[in-house]
């Protein structure tokens, strides 16, 4: 055996290592491309609080806040605190969707029904979730109750709203050529109107999702005692402010994990809408 034999090309294809460089040099090209900005923005935050260009009290070093955030994570008191906020946000969140996607898919096919309940829909969903949270503590008290009811509220609408644009956005003309064929109205919600609603749901599934852990950390700041929202201001009120980065960026991962899964979800029950595009 030759050494020149396993550097030929055989037939015109590329040299194995030219092919394997090219490759790599293409994934780097577009990592940077996607993540680059926030790359820099990062090294830039560190220098920055390292070299005394902005005061390290306020903003300390990136190494300094993981640092806080691990030795929360590793005693134990953070997981206790994400647990509690993934408890509210997600009771939250699974009622918003138990309730609001099949209102949303009655009212998106019934238009009396959608005209009947539009302009009270369109009023509560003008009217902040924060605004309403006084009047849900002097109805529901400042225990679970009234954080969960508060997320319950703000990211119900959104839910709401898409499924309803979605059945909206139906192609008339499937649903028409269906009814041609013989189908059932059963059968044409379940094999047009509902698959062709399922992106727009989704949309509104991931706004939703952002929305709760919007409202979960206001709601954990009033009457509290344990949730990841709390250890933020307890953390300021303490001036422990590493550990106040570190539960900010934590809610951070947290919203991005819960998108991840969402888009993840939609790739798998939406492959037919990629196809299409």
């Amino acid at each position: 055996m030759t050494l020149h034999s396993v550097d030929t090309p055989a037939k015109g294809r590329p040299f194995p290592v030219a092919a394997v460089s090219r490759r790599a040099a293409v994934g780097a090209q577009g990592f940077l491309s996607r993540y680059g900005l926030l790359i820099a923005f990062l090294l830039l935050w560190q220098a920055s609080s390292t070299r005394g260009w902005v005061n390290p009290a306020v903003f300390p070093p990136l190494d300094t806040i993981m640092a806080a955030l691990w030795k929360g994570l590793a005693s134990g008191a953070l997981l206790d605190d994400i647990a509690i906020s993934l408890q509210r946000s997600g009771l939250a969140f699974g009622a918003a969707v138990v309730i609001g996607i099949p209102l949303g898919l009655f009212m998106g096919q019934i238009a009396a029904v959608e005209r009947a309940l539009e302009p009270i829909l369109q009023l509560f969903r003008q009217t902040s979730a924060l605004a309403l949270y006084p009047v849900f503590i002097l109805l529901l008290g400042l225990g679970e109750a009234s954080k969960v009811f508060v997320i319950f509220w703000a990211t119900l609408f959104p839910i709401l709203l898409a499924t309803i644009g979605g059945v909206k956005q139906v192609d008339r003309r499937l649903v028409e050529m269906a009814r041609t064929f013989g189908a059932s109205r059963l059968t044409v919600f379940r094999r047009v109107v509902l698959p062709a609603s399922v992106p727009a749901i989704f949309v509104g599934l991931r706004l939703s999702a952002t929305t709760a852990l919007l409202l979960l950390i206001a709601a954990e700041m009033i009457g509290a005692n344990k949730g990841v929202g709390f250890q933020v201001m307890n953390a300021q009120y303490n001036f422990q402010i590493p550990l106040m980065f570190g539960a900010i960026f934590l809610l951070a991962a947290l919203g991005l994990v819960a998108n991840a899964v969402l888009v993840l979800l939609q790739h798998r029950l939406c492959r037919w809408a990629e196809a299409t595009r």
